[in-house]
Parts: structure tokens; sequence; C-alpha cells
């Protein structure tokens, strides 16, 4: 929301400098995003000068020669022009030789055509003082001769930037800044001066026979003004000084003073070329199936049955509160207008922006809320406005067609819940100043049986945000001035309970990951459809789709967060960054049926990027490292994962490399785990350096909840342990882990309690000379360990014994 100062004091008498009202409107809850500050900055050598003689170019069709006085009883100067406003009489700014125009544009004598040419005479674009390039900035009111440029343009501007909070429609205006300003400092406020009245008669039917709204709900009220014989040209200068401080390009006196309103009250306006609505009436009423309307932006809508808008008897003429149709757009040949101003119900025209994508300044605001009590009053100020700067008359009728929704809203406040509330004492004079100074006026004051004082307060129609007493501490606090609030010392009341296990879990596993050299990177839970779809494999996921995406590349949940953490890595070695592990903990989601569940997960990715430079080579990370991981953050959730329970992915299309990746759990258990390589090809598409590894866990919930982990403590044995090395020799395709489980459970059935079995350990796999086709030997190592003595060689070497035959029963043979 942009803020013109020479605008705001057409409202109230402000004299605070720049400064202080960038504070006050931060302090008031409007944070001041940039201040500009325009007008012409003084320039050397920029003069008023008098064009004399306008002469043609000898050699050039579009150019002029022109005699120019810069200075009462100076020497004409001759300057080569090629604006098609250079004529005898016009006083104009005259750039001098040796003038710095803004962008390091010096001025010196030179040749155009043929011709000598002493000094440019500028336009405002040359100058930096607007877009218009089309010709020369001519001076009003005569300047005198040889006045510097830059008081010959007059006082500048300065211009906040203004970021408004959602909940506040009512400050998208100059008015509604005004009055907060005029609240914080102390000063009336002009509202400006309505002389328009309904006109009499029945003149108008002839261009506007009538107003029908068919659809009271998503129009509750509907006004049309008609003025006939108007003329359309250019704004005066003060209009369109005001609408180029706030960024808009003035278009015709007509359409200037729509957006004039619009800014100054914060209520949209639309003006109709009266001659092109067929009928003649206007309908408000809901789209047909595939209806097309060519609107102002020059670009064809296909309508639904849920978008409203304005039609006459034929066709669409605007899409409501959204953007007019280019069929009955103002032009030049216009001469008789209705003007519409409306109340439009929010959510519908917030359906409507985001369907079409179609976003202007008057959506913005309906979408928001307007104040429906305005609806009227803009009108009649933008008629005023019309008739002053195209002419023409106001013809009756004036079409009102429904009523101002019910807005009246009184809240009981006492003065004590508000010190209660703030926790200092602010007195009840002052609490009322505040709020009679915004226009909160207090209607009735009373006495409770505690002998509490309690006023009622009448909140007026355009502060919809107003419905609780709470919310009155905060509009007295917030003017009164939070700067006020005394200095004490803070009170901490601790919480005793304990963390939901979903907060332990992330917890403990970022400190997993962490603890590993893992960095931890935090990307958004809705990503692009396109990601999705690549990720999966080409699954149907419309189940995952948004149902109003606020960016195309936000439309979907994510099933996974190692996407996101791909375009991290890419991200960072875009920019150089070495660091190649990153992990992240958050939400994802998972289709079963016509469900979608949410997960808790946790993710990473390991790059391993080629040439890298080092004193030490060290060994590459690979699938097993990545399992390790995985595992571990596995472990911190309490699930315990047995080798045997991966399976290879073996599917193309996915964002795993088939055959170097691997599953395990199911949404039945109530985790999943993905690990592996990621697909090649994904990887390059993505721009990424090298093989990356990744790998997830993702958890249900219920079944962290469900789960409870706790920790035991096992005292540590200082008796040493026994190792014994076993070889077994089975089929080339059985996985290793299910041959270790099988030996672990031979081996605890061997033991009988009798002492521990600490762990069994792969340590080396053969295959060649002396082995059956087909097959490979798996040596492993078993550690034995007593809590309470020294093992013998014979008790071990009698379990060991057992252990092999129960594992040659198992159905492998033991290498000798």
């Amino acid at each position: 929301m942009k803020l013109s100062l020479n605008w705001l004091k057409n409202y109230l008498s402000l004299s605070a400098s720049t400064d202080e009202i960038t504070r006050a409107l931060t302090f008031l809850g409007f944070e001041v995003e940039g201040v500009e500050h325009t007008g012409l900055a003084p320039i050397e050598g920029l003069v008023v000068g008098e064009i004399l003689v306008r002469d043609r170019h000898p050699n050039a069709d579009k150019l002029s020669v022109c005699s120019v006085r810069t200075a009462p009883g100076a020497e004409p100067q001759q300057i080569v022009c090629g604006a098609p406003n250079c004529d005898a009489g016009n006083r104009v700014l005259v750039a001098l030789s040796g003038a710095v125009l803004p962008g390091e544009f010096k001025i010196k004598p030179t040749k155009i055509r043929g011709v000598e040419s002493n000094g440019m005479m500028c336009s405002a674009r040359e100058l930096g003082l607007g877009e218009d390039h089309a010709g020369l900035l001519i001076l009003q009111n005569a300047p005198e001769l040889g006045t510097p440029g830059h008081l010959a343009v007059g006082e500048g501007d300065t211009v906040f930037d203004v970021e408004i909070t959602p909940n506040r429609p009512d400050v998208l205006s100059q008015l509604g800044l005004a009055r907060e300003l005029a609240a914080w400092f102390k000063l009336p406020l002009a509202y400006p001066e309505i002389h328009f009245s309904a006109p009499a008669g029945e003149s108008g039917r002839a261009l506007l026979a009538g107003v029908e709204v068919d659809a009271p709900e998503a129009c509750p009220l509907y006004t049309a003004h008609v003025v006939r014989g108007v003329k359309i040209g250019p704004s005066p200068e003060w209009l369109q000084k005001a609408l180029t401080s706030i960024g808009l390009r003035p278009i015709n006196n007509v359409v200037d003073v729509t957006n004039y309103v619009l800014h100054e009250t914060g209520q949209p306006l639309h003006a109709f070329d009266a001659k092109k609505i067929r009928g003649p009436r206007l309908v408000i009423r809901f789209a047909k199936e595939g209806e097309r309307i060519v609107t102002l932006d020059d670009k064809e809508r296909v309508l639904a049955p849920s978008h409203l808008v304005i039609a006459d008897a034929e066709r669409p003429l605007v899409v409501a509160g959204v953007m007019g149709g280019a069929d009955a757009e103002v032009d030049a040949s216009t001469t008789d207008l209705v003007l519409e101003s409306a109340y439009f119900r929010p959510t519908g025209i917030r359906r409507t922006s985001k369907a079409l994508q179609m976003s202007s300044d008057s959506s913005y605001r309906f979408e928001r809320g307007v104040d429906a009590c305005g609806v009227v009053p803009a009108a009649r100020r933008a008629v005023d406005l019309i008739l002053a700067t195209a002419g023409g008359e106001a013809v009756g009728p004036a079409y009102v067609v429904g009523s101002e929704p019910v807005s009246e809203n009184e809240i009981v406040l006492s003065p004590d819940f508000v010190r209660e509330r703030c926790g200092f004492d602010i007195p009840d004079d002052d609490q009322k100043d505040v709020l009679d100074r915004l226009e909160l006026a207090v209607t009735r004051e009373e006495t409770d049986d505690a002998g509490r004082t309690r006023w009622t307060v009448a909140v007026p129609s355009w502060r919809g945000d107003l419905e609780r007493p709470i919310d009155l501490v905060e509009e007295v606090l917030r003017v009164y001035g939070t700067e006020k609030i005394p200095a004490t010392r803070p009170v901490l009341r601790s919480v005793v309970s304990e963390d939901d296990p979903v907060a332990t879990f992330v917890r403990r596993a970022g400190r997993v990951l962490i603890g590993r050299g893992f960095a931890e990177s935090v990307n958004y839970t809705l990503r692009s459809e396109a990601e999705l779809v690549r990720s999966t494999g080409g699954e149907d996921v419309r189940a995952f789709a948004v149902a109003n995406p606020l960016a195309t590349d936000q439309s979907h949940l994510r099933r996974s967060l190692v996407p996101g953490l791909l375009q991290t890595l890419r991200f960072n070695q875009a920019h150089g960054n070495p660091d190649t592990l990153f992990f992240e903990t958050g939400r994802v989601f998972r289709a079963e049926g016509a469900d979608v569940y949410e997960l808790v997960s946790v993710g990473f990715v390991i790059a391993a990027p080629e040439n890298v430079r080092a004193w030490k080579t060290r060994e590459a990370p690979d699938f097993f490292a990545a399992k390790r991981v995985v595992l571990d953050a596995a472990s911190s959730a309490g699930v315990v994962v047995r080798d045997e329970s991966f399976r290879r992915i073996e599917s193309s299309g996915t964002i795993w490399q088939p055959g170097h990746s691997a599953a395990a759990g199911s949404f039945k258990e109530g985790f999943t785990i993905e690990v592996g390589l990621v697909d090649l090809a994904y990887a390059r598409s993505l721009g990424i350096d090298g093989p990356v590894l990744a790998g997830s866990f993702e958890i249900l919930p219920e079944r962290l909840r469900q789960s409870g982990c706790i920790v035991r403590y096992k005292s540590v044995s200082t008796f040493p342990a026994a190792t014994r090395d076993l070889a077994l020799v089975c089929p080339e395709a059985e996985p290793a882990g299910r041959v270790q489980t099988t030996l672990v459970k031979a081996a605890r059935k061997s033991l009988a309690n009798a002492f521990a079995l600490e762990k069994v350990e792969l340590f080396d796999v053969y295959r060649g000379k002396g082995l059956p086709d087909g097959s490979k030997s798996l040596a492993f190592a078993l550690t034995f360990r007593a809590g309470d003595r020294t093992l013998t060689d014979d008790e071990v070497a009698k379990v060991f014994a057992a252990v092999q035959r129960e594992v040659e029963a198992a159905g492998y043979t033991v290498r000798k």
C-alpha cells in the first residue's frame, strides 16, 4: 500500500517529519517497508526557458530547430528538438551545456544532422519525474525565465510503502491511514466534502433501463448512477500527480476518478460506457458454463457458474469485483456513463480471482472485505469528481438494489479489564480519549454490581475486525503507546509435563544426524505436481492436491522429504558450498485408498561429489553407510529393523536407482523406510554433480505414541570376550542378513542362556575356487561373553559345535 504525504495532507494538517510518520505507522501496527522521495533535485544548468521560434530542420522531417531564451534579456540559444510539442510560446525546462541530468547524462554542444544545438529541452522521463516521454514537460503558470528547474516544477512528494495486515482492509486507502495517523498525532480528520445528491427525474432510463440482482447472496448491495454528456480527456494535473505518486498511470479523466476514489476511500468502482450496454439493463448474476469475456488486460477468460458477473441483456461486461471487460470500457468516444459501486461477498471474489489467476486493486480489497456502508458515499464522491473533471450532468434515477449488510456492533468494555490485560495503569480518561480518536464512540457508561465502570463502545462499519473486548484492549494499547509499557522482571511459570512423543522423536533424530555431521534443512511442505509425479513413478497424485494453492509450485502435499533435500543440495552446489550432508525432519503424506494420512519423517541426502581436493583421500560413502544412518533414525523412534526385512527396489521411474536401493516396513506396520542411490538421471536433471545417496524413515504419529521406547541401563562386563569365526556356504542370491539372522537364532538356542552372545559380525565374502557354482562363502565372527566370569575354552567350544550343527540343520554348509 502506497501512502502519499501530499495526498494525506488533504485530510489532516500534518507537519511531522518523515521519520516521525514512519515511527507512528510502525507503532500503529503497519510496517513501513520503504520511503521514497519524489520531485526534482537541484541540477546546475537546468533552468526555465521560453521557446521563441520553431522552424523545421533542413535535413530531418521529424526534427525542429528552436530559438530558446533562458534568462530575461539574454541571447536566445539554438536547440534542435524532436518533441512534437516544442511550439513557440511554451515555457519548458532547458538543460544548458554542462548540466548533468539523472543517469549521469551530460549535456554538451553538438551538431544534429548538420545543425548546431546548444542544450536540450527536457521531457518528464529525462528528468526522472515520470514515464511520459511523448513530449516536452510544459510548465504551467509561466514561471519566470531562468528559474532553477527544481523550483519551477514545484514541491516533490514523500511516499511510504506500508505493509497492511490482512485483518485491516479499512486502511487499504489514503483516508484509512489518515484516520490512523490522526488518532496518533491527535489531529482533527477532514473527510472529503460530498456535494452530489441523488437526482430527480427519469431521463436516465433511456441510457439504463434498470438493474437486477439475481445473486443477492453474493451481491447484497449494488448501486448505479447515470452521468450524461461527459467529455473524455486528460485529467487535471492534481489528479494525475496523485495517481502517479502511488505508482498508477493516468488514463483519462473518468477512469482516473474511479482509481482516485478507490485509493482514497478503499471502495472499488467501475465506469461503463452507457451506449455499449445492450438492453439497456444490467444484471448481476452467476456466469453460464463456458461463457467468455475479454477483460481490460486484453485476455479472454472462460467463466464458470461460480463466477459472478455484471452482464447486460446479451453478454458479461465485468468479472464482478475483479476486472472490467473490453466490451463496455470508457474510451475517447464515450459521452454517457454508468457508474457502478457495490458490495460483493469476499469469499466469492477470492474464489473467482484464484480460479482465473487474475488479481487487481479491486479484487485485493473485495477479498478482504470493504465497508458496505461506504458504497453509496464513494459513488457520490466519484460523481462529484467526474462532473468537475469531465463535465456532464447526473440524471435520474439512481439505482440502489439491496441493502447494506447489518454491521452495527457494540462491545461492552471495562477500563479495569484494559488495565488487567495490559499489566499497567492507563487512566480512564486516556483510554476514552484513545477510543474517541479512533472513532470508537462510548455511547453508554454504567457501573456494575461490583462497582466497576463499564462502557458500551459503538464500532464503526469499517472496523469489522473488532468483535470482543480484548480487541479494544489492543486498540487502546497501540495508540496509547506500547513504548509506555513499564519495564518489569519477567515471571515464568514452569509447566511440568512430558513432551509429545512426536516432538521427542524429532528432537532425538535431529541430534543423531547432527552428531553424524549432517546440516539441517527446512523446506516447504507444499510441492509442485511435476515433482510428485516424477518422484512417485507417475502414480495418480490427485489425492495430494490442494484445493486453493497460492502458487503453481506449491500445489500438492509432499510424499517424501528427499526431493526437497535434493533441491537444497543443488542450491548449495551451485553456490560453491562444499557441504554434502543434509537432513530434514517434518511431515509427509501418504494415500491409502480414499484416505490421506500424515506421517512424521526424517530424510537425508549424502552427496559424493567428484574431483574433491583434499590432503587425504577418504572412502566414498556407499549404500551401507546410508543404511546405517536410516537405521539410527529409526531406532530414535524405538523401531528396530532387521536386515532381512529389507527388499530391493527394482521398479524404475521413481527417485530411486533400481537395483541400488531398498525398502523396508509397510503402512500396516506403521512405518516405512527407503534408502539407497538416487536415480542418476533424476539427479542429473536437477543439475546435481556426482552420485547422491539418500534415505527416509516415515512413521505414523499413532505408532510413536503407542511404542514406549524406554531406555534401560545394563552394566558393562569386566570379563574378557571369546571370539570364534565361522564360514558358511550359501546360494549366491541369499542375502547376508538372512544368513546372519539364522546364525544368531542358532547361537542363542545353543547357548540356552548359559552366557551371552554379544554380537555377530560379517567380516568376509568369498567367491571362486573351491565353492560350488552359484554359491558364496560368508565368514562371521561370533563374540561370546559372560557377565560374572571368564569363559573357558571348553564351554565356548561346546557351544560353538552346537551352533555349527544348528546352522547345518538349517540348510547351510560349514566351510572348513
